[in-house]
Order: C-alpha cells, then structure tokens, then sequence
C-alpha cells in the first residue's frame, strides 16, 4: 500500500508504531528531526513521503539508574543528558557538550545519533568506548542488547526485520582518567574523535582504553598492551613506546591524511604524558 505524500504518523504505543510501520514499510522514523532536514537548504523542506514520529512514545523518554548503569531512553533529548550532571560518566557527557549548539540539542536524541544512516555520528565513539549497549524491540515485543562496539563495527550487519532502538544502558563506573577530543571538521556527518580512558589501582595503571573514530571506530589492543599492568608515573620512554606503536598503528590506515595522523598522535601524545613523568 502506498503512503500519501507526507503522511505523518504519530503512534502512541509500540503496538501502534509497528502497525502502522507494517502499513507503510517505507516510513522513515523520525526523532529529533535534526539528521532528516539539518543539511537541506531549500526554502521548502523536502520530507520522505511517510515519516513515524516517535515523540509520544513516553516509554522511550524514560531515564533510569541502578547501581551500576544508566538507562537511557531513545527519544531522551541531548541537553537533558546534560542535566544529569555527575552521574554522565566524563568522556560522555564532554562529548555531547560538544555537539552542535544549545538549540540543536534541545531537538536531538540520543537514539537518532547512533541510528543515523549517514555515518557514525559523534557518540559512537564515547559509548563504544564505554561499553555501552543497546536495546532493540520488534514488533513481537521480543528484546535483544547489542554492544556499541558491535552496533558501530564495520562488520555489524543491520537486522532485516523491523527494529526499535528504545534504550541505550551505560554502565556508570567512573574511570580516573578520561578524555574526549573532538577534531576540527566542517562536515557534520564526518568527524574524528579520540577518546583515551584509564583506571588506576595503587598507582598501577589497571586499564586503558584509546578509541578513534573516523570513518569507522579503531581500537589499538596491542598499543594498550603496552601500558596495561604498569606503575604510575608511567616511564617516559614507556609513554614513547605506546606513541610510536599508534604511529605504526595509523601509517597502516592509506585513507588517512597526514595532517589528521599529526593530529591524532599529538593527542595520543599529550595524553599519555600526562600519565608519566
């Protein structure tokens, strides 16, 4: 059957979006509106024949917390994360900080920025990171998690039935150090980011986590080998090692400018050292 032009969709329910999205298989979903029109610069708005807004889903604008996650619903906006305050864990909450301004936040999700079709949008990297996890619904109201790291892999392959992102859960562990850095890029839909974690134990460095977004999300296992199990202040020359082996790690990737490498190394750099003499 097909949808009249424009044809918006307001379900109430799971129950109601899944019928009306198996009436008209084509419909877009749509959240905050900010991935759908935010690139169009006409003066009328050109918009998919048939859209499903989610903005009376109540069940996906729920947040929760237990004692060692934080449940975000899909449709939570963007500056009420922020209201959160502490609890966000660090490289997270300066991530969405750091997207786009004020206004913009206040109509972006959190689920239309890690389910946007154009390509990993900023939070994919800190919730990969994080080890976050996703839960999706079909329309039988059957549940699977899914792991950041996978949902954002190249190799992930998207489910062929109809799925609902309906809450990210976050686990809420603070982590000594954490930093997120956002690169210098004009296009929206393509940004890079390191995100460098670690945890310490009686001055042992128990675990570090370096994520770099991109094009794709890259994590350098053997680099983190380096530092894992090593004392604190880190030796200078150890720092130098974990450098050179991201180095290596990037001179492997041909898509990557020089310019971008300096940058992501200088980063790598300044981060490390921070954790040595």
């Amino acid at each position: 059957m097909d949808a009249p032009l424009n044809q918006v969709i307001i379900p109430l329910s799971a129950q109601e979006l899944f019928s009306a999205w198996n009436r008209f298989p084509e419909a877009v979903l749509y959240a905050g509106g900010t991935d759908l029109i935010g690139k169009q610069e006409n003066n009328i708005i050109n918009l998919p024949p048939a859209f499903l807004c989610l903005e009376k889903l109540t069940e996906l604008q729920k947040i929760a917390r237990t004692e060692h996650f934080l449940d975000i619903g899909s449709m939570v906006k963007l500056n009420r994360i922020l209201n959160l305050g502490k609890i966000v864990p660090g490289a997270f909450y300066s991530c969405v900080e750091k997207i786009a301004g004020f206004q913009l936040r206040n109509l972006a999700t959190i689920g239309g920025n890690i389910c946007s079709p154009k390509k990993l949008l900023d939070l994919s990297a800190p919730l990969t990171a994080l080890d976050a996890q996703y839960e999706f619904k079909n329309s039988q109201n059957i549940t699977r998690w899914v792991l950041a790291s996978r949902f954002h892999s190249q190799e992930n392959q998207i489910s062929q039935n109809k799925e609902l992102l309906t809450r990210i859960r976050l686990p809420i562990h603070q982590w000594d150090y954490a930093v997120y850095r956002k690169f210098v890029n004009d296009d929206y839909y393509f940004t890079e980011a390191l995100v460098f974690l670690a945890k310490t134990s009686k001055n042992i460095l128990s675990e570090i986590r370096v994520i770099y977004k991109s094009d794709a999300i890259y994590r350098n296992k053997s680099g983190e080998d380096i530092l894992n199990g090593k004392a604190l202040p880190l030796y200078r020359k150890t720092a130098d090692d974990f450098v050179e082996n991201w180095r290596d790690f990037l001179d492997n990737r041909s898509d990557k400018s020089k310019f971008s490498k300096i940058s992501i190394l200088n980063s790598i750099r300044e981060n490390v050292y921070n954790l040595s003499e």
